[in-house]
């Protein structure tokens, strides 16, 4: 294949917008790319169909962005499909305008591959091609690059802004069947501070990770609250479902550096992104960076091969026999399984790893405990009993594993806010836990 060749075909390919979505039809269901790789532009020019299309459903992960499917004159067209539910979303699932699919992340591709969740069309969100006619998925490999082999119709965004990532995220301009160029910055997420709370929450962590671990972690307060405490560690590794600016500055300080990574080592390991614009440049064309599908960064079995794997996660709540719910609030859809799940298991069954739920002691402003006697009526299991090894709150560690339902109850009792722990023991001695 010729430069040449490729080139004439990209070129036989660009569309406007409002062209490039008008190959999608009625009843079809399409996948859109998430996180900040939303092709907002296309959605935008999609919607803008809707009155001559019905019954188009929407498949994604969390996207960045309003949606603008949730207008009233829009509803008849087309229905939401989350597989993880964000903020922009939580409404409409709640009230029953959108849909929410429970789904481990890891088996997401599998789901498109079998046919129960077929995809007849997927927007994407690229990088400009190489000289070999590859673009780069960017910061968003996750479960792109499974529905961009089952869809049938391929529509992308091709963007000088999206940064080109290593790894298994490329996509041949052969494979696309219509493109749309920009040249637009990412959307930004900003890191926010961690409060005084979240802090010592982040030392505690910080004390259960030994050198040369290797790190899941996500994005939020209480991530950059571990990451800030890391400093004095030494070669630290990353094997995680996505990471954010965070990150950065442990790299640059030779403490992350995937020495001891067993499977790729002096790689950061990742499925997607989020963050500001110095992320974006950072990941940009850095061989570091080892963007890979989320069947293979959150596979169990890979997961488990890393060296000390430790997985640090967060929850809504937490009862005294260590079930956790980190998907709803009572029954209202708040976000969904995601990797959590999968990342926990694997750290656990690591050698030398550790399975971390970390999370303030309360919520609401300090009105609600989020160690509590049981979980709320209807609130989504999504770790059992036997999955976590230690909970950390600003109050300390409780290492449940192992541990008998009265003992786990009161090392968790022991961690909790101070202002509930009367009630607590007195729930537990009620069900003879204490």
């Amino acid at each position: 294949m010729t430069t040449k060749s490729w080139i004439e075909r990209y070129r036989r390919k660009l569309r406007s917008s409002a062209d490039a979505v008008a190959a999608i039809r009625s009843g079809q269901r399409v996948f859109v790319q998430g996180a900040s790789a939303t092709p907002t532009l296309l959605l935008t020019a999609l919607a803008e169909r809707a009155a001559e299309l019905e019954g188009v459903r929407l498949v994604h992960l969390h996207t960045e962005g309003a949606s603008p499917f949730l207008q009233p004159e829009y509803l008849p067209g087309f229905r939401h499909e989350a597989l993880f539910v964000g903020a922009n979303l939580r409404a409409a699932v709640n009230s029953g305008q959108a849909d929410y699919i429970p789904i481990f992340l890891s088996e997401v591709p599998r789901l498109f591959a079998s046919g129960l969740l077929p995809i007849d069309v997927a927007l994407i969100h690229v990088s400009p091609p190489d000289a070999h006619g590859f673009c780069s998925l960017g910061v968003s490999v996750d479960v792109t690059m499974a529905a961009v082999r089952q869809a049938r119709t391929v529509i992308a965004l091709v963007n000088a802004g999206m940064p080109r990532t290593h790894g298994a995220g490329f996509v041949h301009v052969d494979q696309i069947d219509a493109i749309v160029e920009i040249d637009t910055p990412l959307p930004e997420v900003k890191m926010p501070v961690p409060d005084e709370a979240e802090r010592r929450i982040g030392e505690h962590v910080a004390a259960l990770i030994e050198d040369e671990a290797t790190l899941q972690l996500g994005i939020g307060s209480i991530p950059n609250a571990v990451l800030a405490q890391l400093g004095s560690h030494r070669d630290l590794g990353l094997h995680t479902e996505m990471f954010s600016d965070g990150v950065i500055d442990l790299v640059e300080a030779g403490v992350i550096t995937g020495a001891r990574n067993s499977i790729h080592p002096g790689k950061l390991v990742t499925s997607f992104l989020m963050g500001t614009q110095r992320l974006y440049d950072f990941v940009h064309d850095n061989p570091q960076v080892e963007m890979r599908p989320a069947d293979y960064t959150n596979d169990t079995s890979v997961i488990r091969r890393n060296h000390r794997m430790v997985a640090i996660n967060s929850a809504i709540e937490i009862d005294l026999t260590g079930q956790v719910c980190a998907a709803s609030i009572g029954d209202r859809v708040y976000s969904g399984f995601g990797g959590q799940t999968d990342f926990i298991r694997g750290a656990a069954l690591a050698d030398g790893g550790k399975a971390i739920m970390a999370l303030p002691s309360m919520a609401a402003g300090g009105k609600v405990s989020r160690i509590t006697g049981r979980l709320n009526e209807g609130a989504m299991v999504t770790l059992t009993q036997a999955h976590v090894h230690y909970v950390v709150t600003e109050y300390g560690v409780a290492h449940i594993y192992g541990k008998n339902l009265r003992e786990r109850a009161e090392a968790l009792i022991q961690i909790a806010h101070p202002s509930v722990r009367d009630d607590l023991r007195a729930f537990a001695r009620e069900r003879q836990r204490a």
